[in-house]
């Protein structure tokens, strides 16, 4: 069984006990978050859309908040003697999936 859910204007395609890092939510850690906002649940037969996963949930536990590694951009244009470089760090909660209820 797994959902597709959306957090911060990402999708994800979840199962239980899955491990991913979302966008920072300012949780603390063994918080319980809901998502309701789910695109498509499969359920081992078929898939469902719309309508039919409209009262459906999807349980996650917070494991923990930080921050990811460092991507540097670098940008570079050619005889122009013209170069950036920058870098950039995102904000992330780790959390577990626990349950998917249609």
């Amino acid at each position: 069984m797994y959902a597709i859910i959306k957090t911060g204007g990402k999708q994800y395609k979840v199962s239980q006990d899955d491990i991913l890092n979302i966008d920072l939510l300012n949780k603390a850690p063994k918080d319980t978050i809901e998502f309701t906002d789910i695109i498509a649940v499969n359920d081992g037969e078929a898939l469902k859309t719309g309508e039919a996963v409209s009262n459906a949930k999807v349980t996650a536990e917070v494991i923990v908040e930080g921050r990811d590694k460092k991507v540097i951009i670098y940008k570079k244009r050619r005889r122009k003697d013209s170069k950036l470089k920058r870098g950039f760090r995102r904000n992330f909660t780790k959390v577990k999936i626990t349950n998917i209820a249609v």
